[in-house]
């Protein structure tokens, strides 16, 4: 079982490459396995572990499985450091731990820095649910006057009124319309 760990993760690097898997015949070049029935063998493995299934015209495609990455079984300190414990960890899908709403659910690409204090950096990636109804204190993605502009909701005097989270910004005080596009559940971040 060893060995499907390697060739799953092999797999997975050609899926992140070409966004399709590789047919058998490719498989067993990729993997270097010599005969048509360890790749059979192979995929029937991975089939059953709910990695691969197929598609109805018979093709290879990833589960929502094929996407888990390992979770660590204890978390990182970010003060003193202490020993590591290498146990199997369970595994966990980024959909599965951010998005409870796939259909409502988009990424928007942060531009700017009103949001820093939040910790949310020009370039990030907000997970929003789009939804039109929010509560004071969330993070939301609001419609201002026609313009998306991304703060933190709040209220002042009965009004709905908008905050930066960066000190060289001033509260947004709509004077139209404000509607809430949704709200941010999750925040991605590539270094």
């Amino acid at each position: 079982m060893a060995n499907d760990r390697s060739y799953l993760a092999l797999l997975q690097d050609y899926y992140a490459r070409h966004r399709a898997l590789p047919s058998y015949a490719s498989i067993g070049q990729l993997l270097g396995l010599r005969s048509k029935s360890s790749v059979a063998a192979l995929v029937a493995r991975l089939k059953l572990a709910g990695l691969l299934e197929s598609t109805p015209d018979k093709r290879l495609a990833p589960t929502k499985r094929f996407f888990a990455r390992p979770l660590a079984a204890q978390p990182v300190r970010a003060g003193l450091p202490e020993a590591a414990d290498d146990a199997d960890a369970e595994a966990l899908t980024i959909d599965d731990y951010l998005i409870e709403r796939p259909s409502e659910t988009v990424l928007i690409r942060v531009k700017g820095d009103s949001m820093v204090e939040a910790g949310i950096l020009d370039g990030d990636l907000v997970v929003v649910e789009k939804r039109h109804d929010a509560r004071r204190g969330e993070i939301v993605v609001a419609i201002v006057d026609n313009q998306f502009t991304l703060k933190r909701l709040d209220v002042e005097r009965g009004e709905f009124v908008l905050r930066a989270e960066n000190k060289a910004y001033a509260p947004i005080r709509p004077q139209g319309a404000l509607e809430i596009f949704g709200v941010m559940v999750g925040l991605v971040r590539k270094l």
